[in-house]
């Protein structure tokens, strides 16, 4: 923590975009103690009602929000309903323990034991057990949720850590933004965050006790900082990025609606990205020209995964949104940073070089089929295209091109209504982006998250090796060159579809490397558009 006598700056990191000035609001914690304790049947009893009341608080929720925000909270009303979780509960009680002790200390393992290793998606859940116990002992000991605190207009949200649920209660209309101890950038709270457009930093690196209520602070979400008590030059310098970034938010939304060409007039095709069909509910297809990569990974995060009428009730609406315009559909990318309960391996000593992405979808082939025989279904309704994720070897990529054909036989021979999707591959690794002109896909989309970090090697959900995620370092630009190379001696399309190219700052490189197609994030897309207009360089179009 950097210190002046005035000022000071505590360091986080920036999990969704923005700049607020406002004063310092806290969220408190959870104080237990006081609470009148009955008899065991009392106690159970109480804690019945306890739960009851959550389920009842969780259900309006649910009711209230998105898929992507239901989901996170039907996870927590399963968990009311497990009995593995509760029965020891209420047996503790029943020996004599109290219901907000049996409960606090059962909810404590559980939180620990999915803290305890380094896999982020089970760091996730235990934010929302955390945030399960903590609404359960709020109706044992009687206290409010607070849904309905007030905070000062435009005030900066401080907190140890903050659940999903919480967030979700909490007005964001008028606080201006969050900066909270725990989390990560792929917490749930950091996900809800980027998809609503509130400033949010986590990971705060100093202890919060301190901070006094309504003190003038800066919220600087681009740089991951929260700065106390900002001097006179700095908070000019901040109302001065703050209305730039106005400007920048105003003609970006003004280009929306515009083709994405350079200022020599070369047309460059601007696709987006989905990582959740509800998300489309708050865009116009006319924005963009189709949608570059939809994950499918949250189709899978059920205790089972979807059957084929599921999916292809999700691929038909996604078609339907896009409404002629191309389509591609990536399948199952699990594994890695990505675990899905039941599908992927446990306990790999090193998931990111491990059974993931399409070397598991032909370990489980009773899985993998099902995927396809949706997408072909799908495909017979609009221009989708299939896209194979972390192909290593041409024999992988040959394995799965057989494993379609047996499929569109297979429904060929039912007298189901298919198309034939072209199929094409992620170039993700090092292999592939060197050898890419070897493989006989249709199409090629360079997935730059997973290509930077194999090429640094360095692990993209590990903090520390922040300074090693260079998008742009010289390596990760010539392996672009060499697969856009190979992809126009194939005469093959190919395109980005990583979070590179959603940095309108590195667009201008991709440009130079030969790309001629992006597919970038939703929020981003008119700042993309903006950054193709001032590009100058020599476009030759394939």
């Amino acid at each position: 923590m950097a210190e002046t006598a005035t000022e000071q700056v505590i360091a986080g990191i920036a999990a969704a975009d923005g700049l607020v000035i406002g004063p310092i609001a806290r969220e408190g914690s959870l104080r237990l103690g006081g609470r009148r304790v009955g008899s065991a049947a009392q106690e159970c009893e109480a804690l019945l009602r306890a739960i009851a009341l959550a389920k009842e608080e969780l259900a309006d929720l649910v009711a209230g929000e998105d898929e992507l925000a239901a989901g996170i909270l039907e996870f927590q009303q399963a968990l009311l309903e497990d009995d593995d979780l509760l029965a020891p509960i209420f047996k503790a009680v029943q020996a004599g323990g109290t219901s907000h002790g049996a409960w606090d200390e059962a909810l404590d393992r559980e939180i620990a034991e999915y803290r305890s290793g380094d896999d982020e998606y089970l760091s996730a859940r235990a934010e929302d057990l955390a945030d399960l116990k903590d609404r359960v002992l709020r109706a044992l000991i009687g206290k409010d949720t607070g849904r309905q605190a007030t905070f000062a207009e435009g005030a900066i949200l401080v907190a140890e850590d903050l659940t999903p649920s919480r967030f979700l209660e909490l007005d964001w209309q008028r606080l201006g933004g969050g900066a909270i101890r725990g989390g990560s950038k792929t917490s749930h709270v950091a996900i809800l965050a980027r998809a609503r457009g509130i400033p949010l930093i986590v990971g705060l690196d100093a202890e919060l006790d301190h901070l006094a209520l309504d003190a003038p602070a800066v919220l600087d979400a681009e740089t991951g900082r929260l700065i106390l008590a900002p001097s006179d030059g700095t908070l000019a310098q901040v109302q001065s990025r703050i209305q730039a970034r106005a400007q920048g938010d105003a003609a970006a939304a003004e280009a929306l609606a515009e083709n994405a060409v350079t200022a020599g007039g070369a047309r460059i095709q601007v696709l987006i990205n989905v990582d959740d069909p509800a998300i489309l509910d708050g865009l116009s297809p006319e924005h963009c020209d189709g949608i570059g990569l939809t994950r499918t990974e949250f189709l899978f995060e059920g205790n089972e995964p979807p059957d084929e009428p599921a999916q292809l009730a999700v691929y038909r609406r996604i078609l339907a949104w896009a409404g002629g315009k191309p389509v591609t559909i990536r399948t199952l990318d699990a594994g890695g940073d990505k675990p899905i309960p039941g599908v992927t391996r446990e306990a790999e000593s090193n998931p990111f070089l491990g059974q993931r992405g399409l070397r598991l979808s032909l370990a489980h082939p009773e899985v993998f089929r099902i995927q396809l025989r949706a997408l072909a279904r799908a495909a017979d309704e609009g221009p989708l295209k299939v896209m194979l994720p972390m192909v290593t070897l041409p024999d992988e990529f040959e394995r799965a091109r057989r494993l379609l054909e047996e499929v569109l036989a297979q429904l060929t021979a039912e007298g189901v209504a298919h198309g034939k999707p072209a199929l094409g591959m992620m170039i993700e690794v090092p292999a592939a982006a060197l050898t890419a002109a070897d493989f006989q896909a249709d199409f090629y989309s360079i997935g730059s998250n997973d290509l930077v970090q194999y090429v640094m090697a360095a692990a993209r959900d590990n903090p520390a090796l922040g300074d090693l995620a260079v998008a742009d370092h010289p390596a990760v630009l010539e392996l672009i060159r060499r697969s856009v190379e190979a992809a126009r001696t194939r005469g093959v399309e190919i395109g980005l579809c990583g979070d590179l190219a959603s940095d309108p700052t590195l667009v201008p490189r991709l440009l130079d490397c030969g790309l001629r197609s992006l597919s970038v994030a939703p929020a981003q897309l008119g700042r993309v558009k903006l950054a193709l207009r001032d590009y100058r360089g020599e476009v030759t179009n394939p």
